[in-house]
């Protein structure tokens, strides 16, 4: 990400929060929604310049947050419709392939020697996050540091495994 798309991004931080967490009424979802959209436009700001910034960074927040709602209705259609004896044995025998697995492997790879070469704290953040679910504010009281530093150290974690993920290097 362009230093000024992340000087945007840091400023509006918190509005963004307040309004993703109106559109999806829950607070660690609305945390993780701005992280994506932290991690998708550093991508984008990689691949070129984003001349309106706060534009693109606050309709990259409303579009993932609707997205999340539409996959919360069709879950919850998909929930409630009845199954019968076939559908029950479909999604029963819906296995990963070998090759989805072993895939899955080498991700988690990638991904533990990613997590390896982070600081101790900056692993410590990314687990309370990703893992325990735990707000920003609540690791940072845990741990004794600033909710900025929480986020830092997230942003770096989560760079590094992105770059794991999609073979970038640092």
């Amino acid at each position: 990400m362009t230093s000024a798309l992340e000087e945007v991004y840091l400023r509006i931080r918190r509005s963004l929060t307040s309004r993703i967490r109106r559109i999806v009424q829950d607070p660690g979802i609305a945390e993780d929604l701005v992280q994506e959209t932290y991690i998708r436009s550093r991508s984008a700001g990689e691949a070129g310049t984003i001349e309106h910034a706060e534009a693109y960074l606050n309709r990259t927040a409303q579009n993932l947050a609707l997205d999340y709602k539409r996959r919360l209705k069709r879950q919850a259609r998909v929930e409630a419709r009845p199954l019968d004896d076939s559908t029950a044995e479909t999604i029963a025998s819906n296995q990963p392939s070998l090759d989805e697995m072993l895939a899955g492997r080498e991700d988690l790879k990638r991904l533990e020697a990613a997590l390896s070469l982070l600081p101790e704290r900056a692993q410590k953040v990314l687990i309370l996050s990703r893992l325990e679910g735990w707000s920003n504010a609540r690791i940072a009281g845990q741990l004794g540091i600033s909710e900025r530093t929480v986020f830092n150290d997230l942003k770096l974690a989560l760079g590094h495994c992105h770059d794991a993920l999609y073979g970038r290097k640092r």
